[in-house]
């Protein structure tokens, strides 16, 4: 029995719709974030499970318990909001210790328990502060750790790590996956954080204009993206306008403007029908030299500028045909291997292409985040 389950939920704000007509199912102890652009639905949806915001229609069940009317506080959820919501006129350890002293756990137990949340926040050296002695990457971790500390079994995250240090959000994502297994918690975490959604997640869900967009595990996420707009919010894409030009049993020949043409090894659509092809970065190979590689799929352009971004090194790639390909590869490799103003071909091969419909608003307006 799945430990969350809704069905054909829908939640308005006057003519605002956050979610339409969402069904979905998590499993006990399941890790999942949930991603997508500001406005979104994403916080709506932690609000309608925790009981804080009720359903305009549909149902909601928790362990298999319609909760539609139950109130907050009866539906063994913890909700920690991304504005924090802490006690001003009590300790850090006090605001940690009220949750589970509110449960009737005893005293000595509450503050053991508190006490353990504060040091896997690295907290435990403000344990008597106030909230308002606290800056408010400290607060955010407070919050955090009253969550953690409440001892429900359903944990509702939103942004937990979004105001902490790139060095602290990195340490505690790890932390906070490990502790919902160990005690098998039913996680929801809302992050805008797509690198931190593939490491802690089991699913991952992405949500845009209140209507699931896909949901499954993150490397299905990332490499079989369902629609545009996921392959562009999740990972860096790139993305030619064509139409298809030749169809055959193995695959589908893609015409691109100024005479570019890409081979694809899926039979897409028919003859004329516009399409967008897309291709990630990393599988966007620069090469010198078009003999050096199968002629197929080998697009001559120039490099226009370069980009260090620690780990790797991307570059920008002007075809001839006007496109622009961004190409990214590992530092190790990467660094001064190419120099901007130099001619190069980009290879593309046709199994890392995918290929979509052409949006009826036009690819630009697919690929809007908000």
């Amino acid at each position: 029995m799945p430990g969350i389950r809704l069905v054909k939920v829908t939640k308005r704000y006057g003519d605002v719709t956050a979610i339409r007509n969402l069904s979905l199912e998590i499993g006990d102890g399941e890790y999942v974030c949930v991603l997508g652009p500001t406005g979104s639905g994403k916080t709506t949806l932690l609000k309608l499970i925790a009981g804080i915001v009720k359903p305009d229609s549909g149902e909601i069940y928790i362990d298999g318990r319609l909760v539609n009317n139950v109130p907050p506080q009866e539906r063994n959820v913890a909700y920690v909001p991304q504005y924090y919501a802490l006690f001003p006129h009590i300790s850090v350890i006090d605001n940690v210790a009220f949750g589970p002293l509110s449960r009737g756990v005893s005293r000595e137990e509450a503050y053991k328990v508190s006490m353990q949340m504060l040091e896997m926040t690295r907290l435990a050296w403000r344990a008597n502060s106030f909230p308002h002695e606290l800056s408010g990457g400290m607060q955010q971790r407070l919050a955090l750790a009253r969550g953690l500390a409440s001892g429900a079994k359903i944990l509702l995250l939103d942004e937990p790590l979004g105001a902490l240090d790139a060095r602290l959000r990195v340490e505690l994502r790890y932390k906070l996956r490990e502790m919902a297994k160990e005690n098998n918690l039913t996680t929801i975490h809302v992050t805008h954080d797509q690198e931190e959604a593939m490491i802690v997640a089991d699913r991952i869900i992405v949500l845009r204009n209140g209507e699931i967009q896909q949901e499954g595990p993150p490397s299905q996420i990332y490499n079989e993206p369902k629609n545009i707009f996921v392959a562009h919010f999740v990972g860096g894409a790139n993305f030619f306008e064509g139409f298809v030009a030749e169809t055959d049993q193995n695959g589908s020949w893609i015409q691109l403007r100024n005479g570019f043409v890409l081979r694809i090894n899926e039979v897409f659509g028919s003859v004329g029908e516009r399409v967008v092809v897309m291709v990630r970065e990393e599988k966007a190979t620069i090469i010198r030299g078009a003999k050096k590689r199968e002629g197929i799929n080998l697009l001559p352009g120039t490099i226009e500028w370069v980009s260090f971004l620690g780990d790797f090194v991307s570059y920008s790639i002007i075809l001839d045909n006007g496109d622009r390909v961004n190409s990214k590869m590992p530092t190790i490799i990467g660094v001064g291997r190419f120099r901007v103003g130099e001619r190069v071909y980009v290879h593309l091969r046709p199994e890392d292409l995918r290929i979509y419909p052409y949006p009826p608003h036009g690819l630009y307006k697919e690929l809007e985040v908000i």
